[in-house]
């Protein structure tokens, strides 16, 4: 079994540090053996582990849910830890194996009260107990690992309480091996504990997850990051300023050990002492108020300045993802502060930036706070697989630019009908407000939102043409008679002769295949797409459809000729001239001309 007891991976720490000392001679304030000065530099992370539930930052629903139950006497035999990276999962499943089997002189049960250390306590948190098994699933996964751990749990525990097995990364296991643990987890026995760990949850099956009690520890909000990293540094005698360490909570992202891991590398990078500029030189961050100002120039319009700003962060060091990634978090800050006020109240910004916050946030509505928000995200992304960033994040600010102070429906209507009849007729409709330093652009230290107005519409120079424009088919013969006047003869005969309309509507042709072959589909979608600057979909269909175009020509011919032989006045003519004919008949609906004089048709011998 010795083969199964690897070392789990170190887990995040989320202590509570206290002020003393653990009360236990030989420890060092996270609860592990103290450090001797040939023991070598740990880091902070290890340093300061929680070794109690006390420690436990953020995670009072669970010490809640615990703690009732240990006294209860209500002790699951199955646990699942789940979590985002670095939030105490390896280090609570560690703390719980310690707690089910604490054991001292004065008490020898289960308690969650862990003030001082027992008989087993050390080696549990070291990872050296016999009788608490680590296994990592991220390297051990098949059902021959399993089947060591069904084989030992018949077999009493050599000195704890209970034989506690801790699974990290549960759901990298087989599915053999899960189903190899179905039966035992389900019916262990009394003297085992199962204490499963996963970042991934939705990879666990549900047969197991119901077999566990579950607990999911959340992560830590920036206030709680900030203190913790705030005592560590007062234990190191680190001296850091609160920008300083609301920039590293931001960038923990809610896990404890990132934070300490920066914290680690802060105090190396400052030598001894931190600072916000020294933060964000390590992490390769824009000054916070730069990023207002590269984002108030974006939203302004005025893209000059703004390439000027993006490049001279560059030029400091900054990487372009991460300044975008600045602007996609300001984004989202600001339509927080716009729908909840109590968004200011964030601790990791500081008074200017709050104060500066909403003001723009009452500038901007949320419509362009929406679509800033939306290309940003595509544009970190096109920026992280260029291989140019920086370029690709001046076309990123380009692209915002133009469009910053784009106006909203409601408004092109009002500009609409507040214009004098005939006024969009003279000209271009509206300029629509696109290029930057042109036109009304969005104010960002006044009340008045986005820009309102809309540019004067031009008229056409003398002795030029009016720009050409698109057709609009209402109508399958609309498409033909187009094709016939731009001399598309064969598609024109092809469309008339050899396809029958099924359905029909803007954008969308369905037809059925008479003469030729399928891919007129394509020839057809390709030349609407020409003609018209859209995309048209044109597909084959297996029902009948109306009859062709010129099918419906014969037809209606043929209809007219025979109620043209009935009409009276026609009848008297062909009387009154013997071996008289019928040549033509014309009706202005038929598309296509009527035959010329002396041409022949199908009815020329019709009498």
């Amino acid at each position: 079994m010795d083969d199964v007891a690897d070392s789990a991976p170190e887990e995040a720490p989320t202590p509570d540090l206290r002020p003393d000392p653990a009360t236990e001679p030989g420890f060092d304030l996270g609860g592990a053996p103290a450090a001797t000065p040939d023991a070598g530099y740990r880091v902070l992370a290890r340093k300061y582990r929680p070794t109690t539930f006390d420690d436990l930052v953020g995670q009072e629903a669970m010490v809640r849910t615990l703690s009732n139950a240990f006294e209860s006497g209500r002790i699951a035999h199955a646990f699942m830890l789940t979590g985002v990276r670095g939030v105490g999962k390896t280090t609570t499943a560690r703390i719980l194996a310690r707690a089910l089997n604490y054991s001292k002189a004065e008490g020898d049960k289960p308690t969650i009260e862990l003030h001082d250390f027992g008989e087993h306590c050390e080696a549990i948190m070291e990872s050296r107990h016999q009788d608490v098994l680590e296994m990592d699933a991220a390297s051990r996964t098949g059902i021959d690992d399993i089947r060591e751990i069904i084989e030992s749990v018949r077999y009493n525990p050599v000195s704890a309480r209970y034989k506690v097995y801790i699974i990290d990364e549960v759901h990298m296991l087989s599915k053999a091996a899960f189903n190899g643990l179905l039966k035992t987890l389900e019916e262990p026995p009394e003297h085992v504990k199962f204490i499963f760990a996963t970042t991934e949850i939705r990879k666990v099956p549900v047969t197991v997850l119901s077999r566990c009690q579950r607990f999911d520890l959340r992560r830590l909000s920036a206030e709680e990051l900030m203190g913790l990293l705030k005592k560590v540094a007062d234990k190191e005698s680190v001296a850091i300023e609160d920008a300083a360490l609301g920039l590293l909570a931001r960038a923990a992202e809610g896990s404890a050990r990132d934070g300490l891991s920066l914290l680690d590398q802060g105090i190396a990078h400052g030598a001894g002492a931190i600072k916000e500029e020294d933060v964000r030189d390590m992490l390769g961050l824009a000054d916070r108020a730069r990023v207002f100002d590269l984002f108030d120039l974006v939203m302004k319009g005025e893209i000059a300045p703004a390439l000027a700003e993006l490049r001279d962060q560059y030029d400091s060091g900054a990487d372009p993802a991460v300044v975008l990634s600045d602007l996609a978090e300001l984004t989202h800050w600001l339509t927080r502060l716009k729908l909840a006020e109590s968004a200011a109240d964030d601790l990791t910004v500081t008074e200017t930036e709050r104060v500066r916050g909403q003001e723009m946030a009452k500038a901007l509505p949320v419509r362009v706070l929406s679509r800033t928000w939306q290309m940003l995200l595509k544009g970190i992304g096109e920026v992280q697989g260029a291989a140019k960033p920086i370029a690709a994040a001046e076309m990123i600010l380009v692209r915002l630019a133009y469009v910053a102070d784009q106006p909203s429906p409601e408004e092109l209507v009002a500009k609409l009908k507040d214009q004098p009849a005939g006024a969009a007729a003279g000209g271009s409709a509206a300029n629509m407000g696109g290029a930057p330093n042109g036109g009304a652009r969005a104010s960002m230290r006044g009340g008045g939102g986005a820009a309102q107005a809309i540019g004067q519409s031009q008229p056409t120079p003398q002795g030029q043409p009016e720009p050409a424009r698109a057709p609009e088919f209402r109508s399958y013969a609309e498409v033909i008679a187009y094709a016939q006047s731009q001399r598309d003869i064969k598609l024109a005969h092809l469309m008339e002769s050899g396809l029958r309309l099924v359905h029909f509507e803007k954008g969308r042709i369905e037809v059925n295949v008479v003469h030729g072959d399928n891919s007129v589909a394509g020839q057809l979608a390709e030349k609407l797409r020409q003609w018209t600057g859209e995309r048209w979909l044109v597909s084959i269909s297996k029902a009948e459809g109306a009859p062709t175009l010129r099918q419906q020509k014969e037809t209606r011919r043929d209809e007219l000729h025979l109620e043209v032989q009935e009409d009276p006045l026609v009848k008297a003519v062909l009387e009154a001239f013997p071996g008289a004919k019928i040549r033509n008949v014309v009706e202005p609906e038929l598309l296509g001309p009527a035959p010329a004089e002396g041409e022949s048709t199908k009815d020329e011998d019709a009498d």
